[in-house]
């Protein structure tokens, strides 16, 4: 191993990578709202105060709640169901990060449960690197509704449909 690649695989630490935190909260029984923010860091200078990437709520979190909870519990994160305790947030990393904001994004307007579930399997299926370009298209774009829908597209089978 050359030192100049050793120098690359320190660049990567806890201080310079972007902070992102998973924050559910029960607005009642059976009624849980998931949202991911990120958080101020030194990798993310124009943020300075946290900001909402995505949540979803109601009827499209109830169909997909299961491969998020999936995901959230591969990451070693155990959503409570305690009664007294209305709202809780956990640190998560930004891969993850990433695949559930492009979910929740891409999931919310939606209405099919076989097209919701295609989309589900598609955002699920993606690498990181996707994933990124997705998500900040969505955030970043004058209209993001048409570049969730050419990705809604994308991850449907037509012949299906």
């Amino acid at each position: 191993m050359t030192g100049r690649l050793r120098k690359i695989e320190g660049m990567a630490t806890a201080r310079t990578a972007p902070i992102y935190e998973v924050r559910v909260r029960r607005h009642g029984p059976g009624d849980t709202e998931i949202e991911v923010w990120q958080l101020p860091s030194l990798a993310s200078p124009h943020i300075t105060a946290p900001t909402r990437i995505a949540g979803l709520r109601g009827r499209n979190l109830d169909l997909v709640e299961h491969r998020v909870l999936r995901r959230l519990s591969q990451a070693g994160i155990r959503l409570t169901g305690r009664e007294g305790e209305r709202k809780e947030g956990h640190r998560i990393e930004e891969d993850l990060a990433l695949v559930l904001g492009l979910l929740f994004r891409t999931l919310a307007p939606m209405r099919s449960r076989d097209t919701m579930r295609a989309v589900a399997e598609g955002i699920e299926a993606m690498g990181r690197e996707e994933a990124a370009y997705w998500l900040g298209m969505a955030m970043h774009r004058k209209n993001p509704r048409r570049v969730l829908t050419a990705l809604r597209y994308l991850l449907t089978d037509p012949k299906r449909i």
